[in-house]
């Protein structure tokens, strides 16, 4: 689109708007008829830890959504001169899983439980099991069960249930629906019919017989969309509370809402099979798509499905890059009492690119990035460390890359199950996120950390939000004509730059050297768990 057609395309309001609320921010990403970036805004946020569990309050929330939306008119505004009164499209993506249980009266019952959470650990070997399917901590389902067994008093309350995508969109269109990719990570789905299993429906239905829940699950839960499918408009409710002015028109037609892992395969067009991604930010995650299902139930992946329904298998860690975040903060701070002006990004190059120079296997050098408890390590806390042997090389260099090393390392123990054990094929692996940035770093230890080819696009660092207005614009575009992967090769990236780093071998070993320290070096981390 040419330079003065843009603001009369938002003039006209037929630019497209994705909203994604990640765990450090809220980002909405506008986009024209070409999917490409027009303006963007943002709102910084932090989960805060309150009687030892992972929460964010529905203030916060909704200050953060206004926020980051006045942030994108200004944008806007500044940009074009024009004034944003609608929009063609809308869509709502969150972090997954969690748990958010509401009323009769739509009042919410107990703060938000994040993903972040991982005291679902009694319900968690319960379900799996009766399942015969692999049912994470942090899933809805546990969190539900959990509050079961935990004899909570809200749970006779409860009227239903939901994941922060769903409540958001709830919200602004008065219609309780799930994108199916965000459903998979509440409940095991059907693939064949695109709705909860109902044979586990039944057996959870059994399972709390008797207890103060009275609803069946199937009531509880919200009503599964696949990408394309309809799924309300933005009420006059719904745009005040996103535009407290009352610029915004309501009327927009709103997508299903999705999870950051669908918006993810979205943005790195990984959304047939045999293609992957990687996103990496608070959390780090991985998606395959599968050709076939796999041989047995692993604890270390997830099974849940593309937006349009196409089965996945993820490997999701709860820590990703939050320590090196902090890491680059102290080296800041440093800057800065030593007399130097330098910007975040500059602090974030500079360390980074420091990491190549550094040994292949990190010197020696030992770290984990454990803010929280990991899964896949079967921790239910976690302590970030940092320690090496006498006989190590302590530099810069060394030190950055075994920081960066720690950020892939449990994402490396979950692929090694999908690729290894199972023999899962995989024709090309998409990496997106903050980690990228920077470019040629983060994704150089990536290729070696999964001995893979690893491709960057142009869109990765505007990522899960791109890809929630991708989703957008295609349920008002070609929803019912066209499959979301066709949509993605032929209407959105079909022209694409793209960016592929293949592993180099030096580092395939020292990366191989590294992971045999740290699964040595695991009993330290319990031990820190335990000892604090």
């Amino acid at each position: 689109m040419s330079e003065p057609a843009v603001p009369q395309a938002i003039s006209d309001g037929t630019a497209v708007l994705g909203i994604e609320l990640g765990s450090t921010r809220i980002k909405a990403v506008l986009i024209d008829e070409h999917h490409t970036p027009l303006a963007v805004g943002s709102h910084s946020w932090e989960n805060q830890f309150v009687d030892r569990l992972w929460t964010y309050s529905l203030d916060a929330v909704w200050t953060g959504l206004q926020e980051c939306y006045a942030d994108l008119v200004a944008d806007v505004r500044n940009r074009y001169g024009v004034a944003v009164t609608s929009l063609g499209g809308l869509g709502v993506s969150a972090m997954m899983h969690g748990y958010l249980a509401f009323d009769d009266a739509g009042e919410l019952l107990v703060p938000f439980r994040t993903w972040r959470n991982t005291n679902t650990g009694a319900a968690v070997e319960k379900l799996s099991p009766l399942f015969g399917h692999n049912i994470p901590h942090r899933w809805s389902i546990a969190h539900l069960y959990q509050a079961v067994l935990d004899g909570e008093e809200h749970v006779g309350r409860i009227a239903h249930v939901n994941t922060l995508a769903g409540y958001v969109h709830w919200k602004l269109t008065g219609e309780q629906v799930l994108g199916i990719g965000d459903a998979s990570g509440m409940f095991p789905i059907d693939i064949a019919s695109g709705t909860y299993n109902a044979t586990m429906v039944g057996q959870f239905d059994d399972l709390v017989s008797g207890t103060a829940l009275s609803h069946s699950l199937t009531d509880l839960l919200p009503a599964i969309r696949r990408a394309g499918e309809p799924a309300g408009t933005l009420t006059e409710q719904g745009a005040r509370l996103l535009d407290p002015t009352g610029s915004l028109a309501a009327g927009t037609p709103v997508c299903p809402p999705e999870g950051d892992a669908g918006t993810g395969m979205v943005a790195t067009n990984a959304v047939a099979p045999r293609t992957g991604n990687v996103s990496a930010g608070t959390s780090i995650f991985a998606m395959v798509v599968l050709e076939n299902e796999l041989s047995r139930v692993h604890d270390e992946l997830d099974l849940v499905t593309t937006p349009a329904g196409d089965l996945v298998a993820m490997a999701h860690c709860n820590n990703g890059a939050s320590e090196l975040n902090a890491w680059a903060g102290v080296f800041a701070e440093f800057a800065a009492a030593a007399g130097a002006s330098v910007d975040t990004s500059a602090v974030f190059e500079t360390l980074f690119h420091a990491a190549l120079d550094g040994d292949a296997d990190g010197g020696g050098l030992m770290a984990f990035n454990y803010l929280s408890g990991e899964p896949i390590t079967g921790l239910e806390e976690g302590r970030p460390l940092y320690f090496r042997t006498p006989d190590s090389t302590l530099s810069l260099a060394n030190f950055m890359r075994t920081q960066l090393y720690s950020a892939l390392a449990t994402l490396r123990l979950g692929m090694n199950v999908l690729t290894r054990d199972e023999g899962v094929g995989l024709d090309s692996m998409f990496a997106h996120g903050g980690l990228f940035t920077t470019k040629g770093v983060a994704q150089r230890f990536l290729a070696a950390a999964i001995d893979a080819p690893v491709s960057v696009g142009e869109t990765a660092s505007e990522g899960g939000p791109w890809g929630m207005a991708v989703l957008a614009a295609y349920a008002v575009r070609h929803g019912e004509n066209q499959s979301l992967a066709d949509y993605l090769a032929t209407s959105v990236f079909a022209d694409a730059q793209v960016d592929e780093v293949k592993p180099d071998p030096a580092d395939v070993a020292g990366f191989d050297a590294f992971m045999d320290r740290y699964v040595a070096a695991l009993p330290v981390q319990r031990t820190a768990v335990q000892a604090s």
